[in-house]
């Protein structure tokens, strides 16, 4: 039995897991992202997220490019085995836009606001 094969049990029902990223050290939650097997096995064997880009259909490492890296503290899998969650010590901004997270809309605020 090879050391990732625990891996395979969460890619029973699709090819992509949502992975959803929380900062350790406030428990906010900074992103949402897919892993594929290889972006999970990479964040295993390196410490740090590693995700599959949906759009250009490519492995990233987060922060590679803007130094904005998460540190790997804990990841947990929910009870359908299906999503996970990643707790991360999180260096910079999380969002490309420069928000710390990537949840600054808030539309059920405005929402409210709007009703008569």
């Amino acid at each position: 039995m090879g050391k990732f094969d625990f891996i395979e049990d969460y890619f029973k029902k699709a090819d992509l897991l949502p992975a959803i990223v929380q900062e350790r050290t406030t428990g906010q939650v900074l992103m949402l992202a897919y892993m594929n097997r290889e972006s999970m096995r990479k964040t295993f064997e390196t410490g740090y997220t590693w995700f599959y880009s949906r759009s250009r259909q490519e492995l990233w490492n987060k922060g590679a490019t803007s130094g904005h890296l998460q540190k790997v503290i804990d990841i947990k899998g929910d009870c359908d085995k299906d999503t996970l969650l990643v707790i991360v010590d999180q260096t910079g901004p999380a969002c490309h836009t420069g928000s710390h997270s990537c949840f600054f809309n808030n539309i059920w605020e405005e929402y409210q606001s709007g009703e008569q």
